[in-house]
């Protein structure tokens, strides 16, 4: 490897996810046509690709960021006025959903986000941004691993502290996950395998599955009886890999299910929302928290008093997760069984965690959320001393 050049590089400041989701959509033309009229070419791509991913336009969005990236590998998504930290993210192509979405846990503060889009085919740039702290972005797939190994590799040279190393990142696959956290005390993590379709028929039902890959609950399904899992191999008959998991039923008294997400930050625990649903799929979008006062009157309580509560009842579970994945920040989806054990979902660096919710509906948010952004700046100044 060549030596490593760091320089201060005078870059124009492009607008990410979490400012265009502060947008109105009566904006959106407006931010458009000042994307197009940008003279930079990789900074005019790298525009249009934050807003047609804020659209839901991924074909476009990916087209977009690929020819961005013909032109630059390094782009600046936040420039503080007077900067007391540097921070370069090391990403892959694709989206919030292959890299952490770090725009939003660094907003309003006075940290400088870099990013620097790494390739398993070509080298670094002659010259990098001068930073304080590197963060390691790009999330587990089978798409993103190759390029985790080489950022790796990278590492091995960087003479700057770093934040989550890529081995600890791939391990973060949902099949490994059940392994490198077993036997916790009060802590249940559904076994989950990595399988190919012809395989499918070995194992007893029920059973949850989604294809390889795959967040967000797509293709995530509970298959009861062998009609279902032919249905289910039908309608995903392109998709030879799957994770499937043991199903367990973790519904409340009431009926409902509650899925809390938590951001585990130097090892400390911080939760960011509680997601309260009928279905036992359970999406904050879709739980209707926006739609029921008495939703969020719970979730309001819930974090309020989070540290002295669940944090307190989970605490050794919560800690010896940190400690095992050996992660400074991750962030898990996690519930209560019936008799009071933490039940963990997932557990991955690039979960959402953000403050842009309606203060006039979740007025609570902005001051639960700091202390999680407080946190992570807190982590990075550690990491610089």
């Amino acid at each position: 490897m060549n030596k490593l050049k760091f320089e201060e590089h005078d870059l124009t400041t492009i607008a990410s996810h979490c400012t265009i989701a502060r947008k109105t959509i009566d904006e959106i033309p407006q931010m458009i046509q000042a994307a197009t009229a940008d003279e930079n070419s990789g900074n005019m791509f790298m525009r249009m690709f934050y807003i047609a991913s804020m659209l839901d336009q991924n074909a476009l969005a990916f087209d977009m960021q690929s020819n961005a990236l013909e032109h630059s590998c390094i782009y600046r998504v936040s420039s503080p006025p007077i900067p007391k930290i540097r921070l370069l993210a090391m990403m892959g192509a694709g989206n919030m959903l292959d890299n952490t979405p770090l725009d939003f846990l660094i907003e309003h503060s006075d940290i400088q986000l870099d990013l620097l889009y790494i390739s398993p085919e070509k080298d670094l740039p002659d010259s990098i941004p001068e930073h304080d702290v590197v963060f390691v972005a790009l999330a587990e797939s089978d798409k993103n691993n190759p390029t985790l190994k080489k950022i790796a590799d990278h590492l091995l040279f960087w003479p700057r502290p770093y934040i989550n190393h890529p081995e600890n990142i791939m391990n973060c696959a949902r099949h490994r996950i059940p392994h490198i956290l077993q036997n916790i005390p009060k802590l249940v993590v559904p076994q989950t395998y990595r399988v190919q379709r012809q395989q499918l028929n070995e194992f007893t039902l029920p059973i949850t599955i989604r294809p390889i890959d795959t967040h967000g609950g797509e293709g995530f399904e509970k298959l009861n009886s062998i009609e279902e899992l032919h249905r289910y191999l039908e309608i995903y008959a392109e998709n030879e890999a799957f994770y499937i998991s043991q199903f367990i039923d973790y519904i409340s008294d009431d009926n409902y299910y509650r899925k809390f997400r938590i951001a585990l930050i130097d090892r400390k625990p911080f939760i960011c929302h509680l997601a309260i649903s009928e279905n036992w799929i359970v999406h904050y979008a879709s739980s209707g928290m926006a739609l029921s006062e008495q939703k969020r009157a719970e979730e309001q309580s819930v974090m309020e008093n989070f540290d002295q509560n669940f944090a307190r009842r989970h605490h050794e579970a919560l800690f010896t997760i940190a400690e095992r994945l050996k992660l400074n920040y991750v962030v898990i989806d996690c519930a209560e069984t019936q008799n009071g054990d933490l039940l963990l979902f997932e557990a991955d660096p690039r979960c959402w965690i953000h403050a842009t919710d309606s203060i006039d509906i979740f007025p609570y948010k902005p001051a639960m959320m700091q202390k999680a952004f407080d946190a992570f700046r807190s982590l990075l100044l550690k990491k610089m001393s």
